[in-house]
């Protein structure tokens, strides 16, 4: 992963896999942002969860940005004790936090596992955003991707699909608008970018 290049990012929280083929995550911040890792490699596990943390700075405002991927053979009861315990140790009120990534529940009709995990998540106050197919075949359109946000924490936001023709999977571009009135340095119109899978842009 560290081979990879995209021009104006560099790359932040990654979770690799050791024994098997394929999954895994990765973050890219933008050069304009300042942001720190996060360890949280001793809650990983294969095709339970395989997620990385890191926090995004730009001016006073902080993000915490989950990226996750879970594969749909994974234990699920282990993802969510795994998820409720990183969240316990990462989560605080006045931290914007987005978690965000490839959960393979589908929230169109997948109704027992997702209320599993809106219920925890909705413990922290985070709320799906993801109401259209994130990934469409010849016979299915599933919505497996999602992002999740605390949606008091922001003034306005908007989600929308993005089809690259790059993946099996649509990307999701979630747009943010927040107040700068705490920190003069910074002006509504300007936006700073933060791209993983989905992607993430602050206006």
């Amino acid at each position: 992963m560290e081979k990879v290049h995209i021009e104006n990012y560099k790359l932040g929280a990654r979770s690799g896999r050791q024994l098997r083929e394929k999954g895994g995550v990765a973050t890219f911040v933008h050069n304009s942002l300042g942001f720190s890792n996060t360890d949280i490699v001793q809650h990983c596990k294969e095709q339970d969860i395989e997620i990385g943390a890191l926090k995004v700075s730009y001016g006073a405002l902080n993000i915490r940005v989950l990226t996750l991927f879970r594969a749909p053979s994974g234990n699920f009861s282990s993802f969510l004790l795994k998820l409720d315990t990183i969240l316990q140790s990462l989560y605080t009120p006045t931290l914007h936090f987005i978690f965000c990534g490839d959960v393979n529940i589908n929230y169109l009709n997948e109704k027992e596992n997702q209320n599993q995990l809106d219920n925890l998540l909705l413990s922290y106050n985070l709320t799906s955003t993801i109401n259209f197919p994130t990934r469409v075949q010849n016979t299915s359109a599933t919505a497996i991707d999602n992002i999740f946000i605390d949606v008091s924490q922001f003034e306005s936001y908007t989600v929308t699909p993005i089809i690259n023709g790059m993946s099996d999977h649509d990307a999701q571009l979630l747009i943010i608008s927040t107040d700068y009135s705490h920190d003069p340095n910074l002006k509504p119109s300007e936006k700073l970018i933060s791209t993983q899978y989905p992607t993430l842009l602050i206006n």
